[in-house]
């Protein structure tokens, strides 16, 4: 089983969430250490990338162990990932550029659907 993503160490206004991943850490973690499902966006090397990358509006939030075994991973489509804080959903777009990494790296990116 993978290495765990870090847990947020608070749970306040400061929570992001990754555009492409869905993995919720608070600000300073992603600068910090990046995000773990996603290393190749460089975000704890370019603190812009934060911003880039990540979120503060997302819906709903749910703690995976065991993302392989979890119906509800696999059902977000967060399967594949490291065990640790996902939100349900996001609703902004990965910016084109950070779009064209994905793409470049071979990564699958899925959009959020139009509500």
């Amino acid at each position: 089983m993978a290495a765990p993503a870090q847990i947020p160490s608070s749970f306040g206004h400061e929570l992001r969430a990754c555009l492409r991943c869905r993995l919720v850490k608070t600000y300073d973690q992603f600068r910090e250490s990046g995000c773990e499902n996603c290393p190749f966006f460089k975000m704890e090397e370019d603190h812009e990338r934060v911003v880039d990358c990540t979120t503060p509006n997302f819906n709903g939030i749910i703690s995976v162990m065991d993302p392989s075994r979890s119906w509800a991973a696999r059902w977000l489509r967060i399967g594949k990932f490291r065990p640790g804080v996902y939100t349900l959903a996001v609703s902004e777009a990965l910016p084109e550029e950070m779009q064209a990494i994905c793409e470049d790296k071979r990564v699958q990116y899925i959009p959020p659907k139009r509500l």
